[in-house]
């Protein structure tokens, strides 16, 4: 008999051996990605494209020194230009000299491009009712906000110091800036409005003293296409009162509006004579005398003007400075000064 294992067969199972399981090889398969990890896969590359988003975004680092930080949070702050978020404030620290305080904003790349030159100007954004003109009543809700106003400078800057009072007129807005020169400032105001016949033109956008002490300055901005009515002859004058005049013909009233007298105004106009020719628009920045009234304003104004002196050996009680001298029911002139000999 041949031996079994000489034929190449496998011995036949005996006893214990039939009842043991046998191992059978089998080739490894493909490993897929288990369920689990695929959360943090997703959170890395949402992360990465925050991240990388941000980056592209970010535009350069500024600084803008005010004299508070009054309405200014880090991080909560934002630079705005018409409505549009443009920065957030980082960070707010006391200067060197611990006399204001220095913002520290990051910008948006949007922000870098021609926005941020030399003449470019900041200011806080607060509420704000001055002059009949109301400003700011959304920084109620939202808080308060930095603006903007871009200048045209082609020089970059990365260093500012911003304003104290919003701007009531930005860059953008056409028109030009007049100076106004008076005795005394009266009820106007920054904000209060100026008309012309009637019309709001322009408002006031600036007060103050001169160098020298003897009169208030009163920056106005008239609006386009109103400023080509600004000439060297134009007459302004303090509309927020009320002219009464008592003569021949009866009681005169002129005032512009119920506003105008509460808050203040200021109205302006061009006499021009029949047959004479249109003066050319004044340059911007001209200065103008604001007159008390409409009738000392658009009073005609003597080239040639002679001075004389009258003694009165009685009482002047009544007579003012600024009273007409009359000759037949016309007027020849007025008192210039009263003294005593």
């Amino acid at each position: 008999m041949s031996d079994p294992r000489q034929a190449g067969e496998e011995p036949p199972s005996t006893g214990e051996d039939a009842q043991v399981p046998r191992a059978v090889p089998r080739k490894p398969g493909v490993r897929w990605l288990q369920p689990i990890w695929v959360i943090p896969i997703v959170a890395a590359l949402v992360g990465g494209w925050l991240l990388l988003q941000h980056v592209l975004e970010s535009g350069p680092l500024i600084a803008i020194r005010f004299r508070s930080a009054e309405g200014l949070e880090a991080h909560k702050t934002r630079i705005k230009f018409k409505d549009v978020d443009i920065g957030i404030v980082k960070s707010i620290e006391l200067d060197e000299e611990k006399k204001g305080v220095v913002v520290f904003a990051q910008m948006t790349r949007q922000a870098s491009s021609g926005l941020l030159v030399e003449d470019t100007r900041f200011w806080v954004v607060r509420p704000r009712i001055s002059g009949g003109h109301v400003s700011g009543l959304g920084t109620l809700l939202a808080g308060s906000h930095i603006g903007v106003d871009p200048g045209k400078s082609q020089r970059e800057r990365r260093n500012f110091t911003g304003l104290e009072t919003a701007q009531i007129v930005t860059s953008d807005v056409p028109g030009r800036y007049f100076e106004l020169g008076s005795e005394e400032l009266g009820s106007i105001d920054v904000g209060s409005p100026l008309y012309f016949r009637g019309v709001t033109a322009g408002q006031v956008v600036a007060t103050e003293v001169a160098k020298d002490g003897r009169q208030v300055v009163v920056k106005i901005f008239v609006n386009s296409p109103f400023d080509r009515f600004v000439t060297g002859d134009s007459r302004f004058w303090n509309a927020s009162g009320i002219d009464l005049s008592l003569d021949a013909t009866g009681v005169r009233l002129n005032t512009q509006s119920i506003a105008t007298v509460l808050v203040g105004g200021i109205a302006f106009d061009t006499p021009v004579e029949e047959g004479a020719r249109p003066e050319p628009r004044a340059a911007a920045n001209t200065g103008f005398v604001l007159w008390r009234d409409r009738a000392e304003a658009l009073k005609p104004r003597e080239t040639v003007v002679e001075h004389y002196v009258m003694r009165f050996p009685q009482s002047v009680r009544g007579l003012s400075v600024g009273a007409a001298v009359d000759f037949r029911g016309v007027q020849l002139g007025e008192v210039s000064s009263i003294e005593l000999d």
